[in-house]
């Protein structure tokens, strides 16, 4: 089994797709090596890009925000994406794109053992959860995988450009802090 710093040092050095000749960084993940909670979003932006950091541009800000709103800090959580560079323009990331990225989230998944998913937008959701999740009609719903419970919530910067999906994505936050509650009562009681 690797570390995460041992599976990093084999991410930083990915030549699987094509996305590699445009990084500025790869962007791993950071956060609590051995936190309950492990929030996924599709892949970099120009600010992650530039700092080799997951989530610290406006969507970012924004899931600190809603991390923080129901009790948290992001030390205690940890954050990653579906891909580790930056695709041009910020577009979607391609399906082979995927495919040559997501065994290193999977390895994440296994070293850090989360209690619970957070799928962020519906690229994390169709490639976690079920290739056909629809983001609109099925956001908000956990799901149990392999002893892991999962849910997706709308993707931050998908908050920000839509004020209507901000309530669906705060309900959703605390849902997630109710559902981690759960987790930990049952936790103790083993």
């Amino acid at each position: 089994m690797y570390t995460l710093e041992e599976l990093k040092s084999f991410v930083v050095n990915c030549r699987k797709c094509p996305l590699c000749r445009g990084r500025t960084n790869v962007v791993f993940g950071q956060g609590n090596p051995k936190g309950d909670i492990l929030f996924v979003g599709e892949g970099p932006g120009y600010y992650e890009d530039q700092q080799g950091l997951a989530f610290v541009g406006p969507a970012g800000q924004l899931l600190t925000k809603a991390i923080e709103g129901i009790g948290y800090t992001r030390d205690e959580v940890y954050i990653a994406n579906i891909i580790k560079c930056r695709p041009p323009n910020n577009r979607n990331p391609l399906k082979d794109e995927v495919n040559a990225c997501i065994p290193y989230l999977r390895w994440q998944v296994k070293i850090i053992q989360p209690k619970i998913i957070i799928c962020l937008g519906a690229v994390a959701a169709t490639n976690i959860i079920d290739p056909d999740f629809k983001i609109t009609q099925e956001r908000g719903k956990w799901y149990e995988k392999k002893g892991i419970w999962i849910m997706a919530t709308y993707h931050p910067s998908a908050v920000l450009r839509d004020a209507l999906k901000k309530r669906p994505f705060w309900e959703d936050f605390k849902e997630l802090k109710k559902k981690h509650e759960e987790i930990k009562d049952e936790i103790h009681e083993n």
